[in-house]
């Protein structure tokens, strides 16, 4: 949302941002170009919410409210009603509380549009969920813009002693216990390390608070096989595009997602990429097409896709040229924008 922020203006989009609670990126967004509205929802459903929503959406004559939560969709639905503004909602994923299953449920019929961020997903909510998505449903992958990305590698290298000698290998993603699949890397590098001496790994991600015990897992295994030295763990970071320069090649080992981010800046910069085999992270790759998929908790089929492109320095060219290309074209910012305008425009008959 961010970098459609950014790029709204430059693109045609009149957006006004609103926010209902804080966050790390709440400067940003104030910094970004577009019309930043900071409100607070102070109950689970919170009526003064909803009327201040409302008199944003008339004073400032809003054609299309679109929501990324379910809650704050249910708050957009009784703002927009009798307005004349189109309801839009995307579900990024699924969460299964008793809260957001309740909110979904209700307010999924009465959108005039809902987006999947894949097909995927799209197929889930119709097959587990029993959501009806015959009709009213969109696919629309998330952009990346790609100008954000633009920066250099020295920092990170400098930072670990690493020369142009090594060869660094990465994953981008916080530690969540039952949804990413660190572990299964962690148990692959003793082998890549063994058979590739000049090889780093770095884990750029946040340790869950709530749930630390693959965090925790993943550094004592590490220590117990000797290859702490090498394999290092950054913890949250703010300059993820800093990091990615820096890679040489990008991890992604993950057991649920619902259109990664992470992995669509990695191959927009050009990347060779190696991640689970799991339905969503396929599709992002057009089937493994422009990326090694590797079957997911296989940490000997993972460390075998790796060692292919550590020892390889052409092959590693040519996946991560055919990967930016791909992911340019698939999932710029520009096409994503584009989407946008082009379904807003049918929902408001402009």
């Amino acid at each position: 949302m961010l970098d459609v922020c950014r790029r709204a203006s430059a693109n045609g989009l009149d957006l006004t941002f609103v926010a209902t609670g804080g966050g790390d990126l709440e400067e940003e967004f104030r910094r970004s170009g577009v019309d930043y509205v900071r409100l607070q929802r102070r109950y689970p459903v919170d009526f003064g919410l909803i009327a201040r929503l409302r008199a944003i959406v008339k004073e400032r004559d809003i054609k299309v409210v679109h929501s990324h939560q379910a809650v704050e969709a249910l708050h957009a639905h009784f703002a927009a009603r009798g307005t004349g503004a189109r309801r839009v909602l995307t579900l990024h994923g699924w969460i299964p509380t008793t809260k957001n299953r309740v909110a979904s449920k209700f307010v999924i019929p009465r959108m005039n549009a809902n987006i999947t961020v894949s097909r995927d997903l799209l197929e889930w909510l119709a097959r587990e969920e029993k959501i009806e998505t015959g009709q009213n449903f969109h696919v629309l992958y998330n952009g990346v813009d790609a100008q954000r990305l633009r920066t250099s590698a020295g920092s990170l290298r400098a930072e670990l002693g690493l020369d142009e000698r090594h060869i660094l290998l990465g994953m981008v993603s916080n530690f969540y216990l039952g949804v990413k699949d660190q572990l299964t890397v962690c148990k692959a590098l003793p082998r890549v390390l063994n058979e590739a001496p000049l090889v780093h790994f770095v884990f750029a991600g946040g340790r869950s608070e709530s749930a630390p015990r693959l965090y925790d897992d993943c550094v004592a295994f590490c220590r117990e096989q000797g290859i702490a030295e090498r394999v290092h763990f950054l913890g949250k970071r703010s300059d993820v595009p800093a990091v990615l320069s820096a890679l040489d090649v990008f991890v992604f080992s993950s057991l649920q997602e619902g259109s990664p981010i992470a992995v669509i800046e990695a191959m927009m910069k050009g990347l060779p990429t190696v991640l689970s085999d799991i339905r969503p992270l396929l599709e992002v790759c057009g089937d493994g097409a422009y990326a090694l998929p590797f079957r997911t908790r296989d940490a000997e089929d993972l460390a075998s896709q790796l060692l292919l492109l550590v020892q390889n320095p052409e092959r590693r060219a040519s996946l991560g040229a055919k990967a930016q290309e791909w992911a340019h074209a698939k999932f710029g910012i520009e096409t994503h924008i584009a989407n946008l305008l082009e379904l807003y425009g049918a929902l408001a008959g402009a």
